[in-house]
């Protein structure tokens, strides 16, 4: 299960798997129970969860670099029902969080959310960073190759305009 394809539904708790999208919603898998099913799109919202930014002190940060903190962390995760703890626990984990404007509420998800990530073994990567490890890939091979063939090209003449003949 990839990163990518996983979305947050609202009014539904948890996270899912988006198998197919449809004009009027999306077949998902929820993480936690397995199920799945049709999502209409007139009564619910998704969020990919690459999309989701989280404020800081800064520049609003993707929640992927949140949760790889989290990850990194030694800190012990705690209970979702204390806000204080949470808070606490973000404190020590991302202290450039701007807690003024993150809610407490996203704080939990948070929480819940990574328990879910690490529960069924999900990577955390970006989509782009595959993309853009491809590219630097290629770009690294074309540099060599244009290296070795490059000469200097001659500036193109301009092609004179023709005087319409009246």
């Amino acid at each position: 299960m990839e990163y990518s394809k996983l979305i947050s539904v609202t009014g539904l708790g948890g996270l899912f798997e988006m198998i197919a999208s449809k004009t009027d919603g999306a077949i998902v898998r929820s993480l936690d129970d397995k199920t799945s099913k049709f999502i209409s799109s007139r009564q619910h919202s998704f969020s990919h969860l690459e999309s989701i930014e989280v404020y800081t002190q800064h520049e609003n940060v993707n929640l992927i670099d949140i949760f790889k903190s989290m990850d990194a962390s030694s800190e012990q995760l705690p209970s979702e029902k204390d806000a204080a703890a949470i808070k606490k626990y973000f404190e020590k984990v991302y202290p450039e969080m701007d807690f003024d404007r993150v809610y407490s509420s996203d704080m939990k998800k948070m929480v819940r959310w990574f328990g879910i990530l690490k529960a069924n073994a999900i990577e955390l990567k970006l989509s782009n960073e595959e993309a853009a490890a491809e590219v630097a890939d290629e770009n690294e091979a074309d540099a060599v190759t244009v290296a070795a063939v490059s000469e200097p090209e001659k500036p193109k003449k301009k092609a004179a305009k023709k005087k319409d003949a009246e």
